[in-house]
């Protein structure tokens, strides 16, 4: 049984919107160890529809030379919940309707854990059923004041921390797990 990883960069206001933010904070080799940390258990993804499109052709094309990162994302059975089962061309990849015990079985099946990224709607339902093993939030020092958050107004979600860790660029890695 697997456990869901949901990874996300995310400013200090909560704004988790197309992360070109980022770009203004250079990557550190203790930042690539911590994402590394967080897909090396993870056997499958799962994502929502809309972040699948954002991730096929930016990865798709990337070697091992360019990313470290990239033998994980294009080779790894990739869940994508979705009503348009059509399209799926980037590796290994399946549709699935999201249901909370879809999901769960797609847990009790997984080989290792299962990694998620963006997939906004996907992580709130996750959130909300109550799915989330592990919420790693790799937090920026900035405020947008506007954009997509990660937790929707009027939505309570209760965790409880895990571990934080600074980086020397000003961004914390903070892990929740259920409270």
């Amino acid at each position: 049984m697997g456990t869901i990883k949901v990874h996300e960069f995310m400013t200090i206001d909560g704004v988790v919107d197309a992360p070109s933010w980022t770009m203004a904070y250079p990557w550190t080799a203790p930042m690539m160890a911590a994402i590394g940390g967080i897909t090396g258990g993870c056997s499958d993804i799962l994502l929502g529809r809309n972040t699948y499109e954002m991730f096929a052709p930016a990865w798709s094309t990337r070697t091992a030379e360019d990313d470290p990162g990239a033998p994980f994302f294009n080779d790894s059975p990739k869940h994508v919940v979705t009503s348009r089962p059509d399209g799926l061309d980037w590796g290994p990849s399946s549709a699935v309707e999201y249901s909370a015990s879809a999901i769960q079985q797609l847990k009790d099946d997984a080989t290792g854990d299962i990694y998620v990224s963006g997939s906004v709607q996907l992580v709130r339902a996750l959130l909300a059923d109550k799915l989330v093993d592990e919420l790693h939030l790799i937090t920026y020092p900035l405020a947008l004041g506007e954009g997509l958050r990660l937790f929707a107004d009027g939505s309570r979600v209760e965790l409880s921390l895990l571990s934080t860790t600074p980086f020397e660029n000003g961004v914390v890695q903070l892990v929740y797990g259920p409270a």
